[in-house]
Order: structure tokens, then sequence, then C-alpha cells
């Protein structure tokens, strides 16, 4: 059985645990790469929980991380999911649209209007998962890749 667990900065130790793994598992789709947390001190790990109004949530599965998602603020009613993955041995389990679930109660409950996400182009699992959802791709212009070229794609998903 899988469990969520929102997660503080002290609980950075399980937070660097489960982003590593999803930078190593997948990093075609994270614009984060390993090396920018290799070697990082606990202080940026909780730095990293640390953002104001912000949501960390793991999934759990017999007290082993299986998943991640982050909830950040934006403005007005916007708000932004981030950093999700689901580990390869929960994969097909709903343990993405159970994390996807908790950022939508965390953004409602901040007064949101619409919660925003960046996907990599050709992520079509990510796309698949997102669209699921209720999340639509948008005509705004994502970051620009590490290619310098290549921009993500915007989704979004109205609250109300």
């Amino acid at each position: 059985m899988v469990t969520l667990r929102t997660i503080t900065k002290g609980d950075w130790p399980l937070w660097q645990e489960v982003r590593v793994a999803a930078l190593t598992d997948a990093p075609h789709a994270f614009k984060s790469r390993i090396a920018d947390w290799h070697g990082g001190a606990r202080e940026q790990w909780r730095a990293s929980l640390t953002v104001p109004g912000s949501l960390h949530v793991v999934a759990l599965r017999d007290g082993l991380p299986v998943g991640m998602v982050r909830g950040l603020p934006g403005d007005g009613g916007t708000r932004a999911l981030r950093s999700l993955w689901v580990s390869p041995r929960a994969r097909g389990q709903r343990v993405g649209d159970r994390l996807i679930g908790e950022v939508v109660t965390w953004a409602r409950g901040s007064g949101a209007t619409t919660l925003e996400l960046s996907v990599i182009p050709g992520n079509a699992h990510a796309l698949a998962l997102y669209r699921r959802n209720g999340f639509v791709l948008t005509e705004a212009l994502g970051e620009v890749l590490s290619d310098g070229v290549t921009r993500e794609q915007v989704m979004a998903r109205r609250l109300r």
C-alpha cells in the first residue's frame, strides 16, 4: 500500500533520497540535473524545502520512497506543480494521480484558480498523465532547455 507524506525541512534526508532517485532514474524528464545537486550540503537540501507557502509530498510504500511532487506558490491565482516523479516499481498504480491530487487540493485550499506545470517535449507518459488529470497544453512559452532552442511545454488546469 502506498501512503503520501507531506514533508518539511526536517525531512531533508528523505527529500534528498527521493530527488536523487528521480534525477537518476529519469534525467530526461527534468530540467535540473543530478550534477546540480551532487555534493549538495544539508543547507541546500533544507533550503529547497523552505519556500514559503509551498508543499512537498513523498509517496512511500513499505517505508521506502516511490514518488514525489512539489507545489509552489505563484502570481495571483496561479500555483505550480513541479518535480513529479514515480519510481518504476510503482508506475501503473495511480501513484502519479494521487500525487497530483494532493497538489490540486493544496492549490485549491490556497485560493488558486489555476494550476500550471511544465513538461519536457516528447515525454509522452507525462503528457498522458497530466491530460488524464485535467491539464491542457497552453500557448505560454516555457523556459528554454539546455540545448538553447527547445522550450518546455506549459500545461494548465482550471481549479474553479
